[in-house]
């Protein structure tokens, strides 16, 4: 069967965003009292998404939750200097892209980070649509996200390829019964 579709996980797969977001998320802990240091966030939560990252290291009143995930979308644009293009990988999605096949982002990360991103990275334009944990009930490990991107492209699990850099998003990746890619970007 021909692969029609290419899923690519954003964080950590399209753009290498891991010291940005860490540092975010370390600055917004910071103003709440709470500290973690960048090899703790990225061997402990990197992947995870902020509701359970939040939860994982302790906050558990949703105020707060709410008040570190708002600060931490307001610091990350002052970060961008921190983020780079998988230009292999995107001239790859691209040159798919060319000879009629489709790619969507599928990120368990904010739909605003995201956007934000690709903007800055002059890629917002290059990809066939978007897919962020808010758009299911099930966010990664469970295939949701992936399962729906499929049904919005018209095309099976065996016409569909993913890219993925986490264990979360590797396991939703299987669940799908799609064939997957583990991307692997230095942090």
């Amino acid at each position: 069967m021909k692969i029609e579709l290419l899923l690519l996980d954003f964080d950590g797969t399209v753009a290498n965003t891991g010291r940005a977001n860490a540092v975010s998320y370390i600055e917004a802990l910071a103003e709440e009292g709470i500290t973690i240091t960048m090899e703790e966030y990225r061997q402990k939560y990197f992947g995870l998404r902020c509701p359970e990252f939040l939860s994982d290291i302790g906050i558990t009143d949703p105020q707060q939750m709410q008040r570190i995930r708002r600060r931490k979308v307001e610091i990350y644009p002052t970060h961008f200097d921190l983020v780079a293009l998988n230009k292999p990988l995107w001239d790859f999605v691209q040159d798919f892209r060319a000879k009629g096949g489709k790619a969507m982002i599928v990120s368990t990360g904010h739909i605003d980070n995201i956007t934000n991103v690709m903007r800055h990275l002059g890629i917002e334009k290059d990809i066939d649509g978007l897919l962020s944990s808010d758009d299911v009930v099930n966010s990664k490990p469970a295939p949701d996200c992936f399962l729906k991107a499929m049904e919005m492209a018209g095309v099976t699990s065996s016409q569909t390829v993913i890219f993925e850099d986490s264990e979360i998003g590797l396991a939703a990746a299987e669940a799908s019964g799609a064939a997957y890619f583990k991307v692997e970007l230095e942090f």
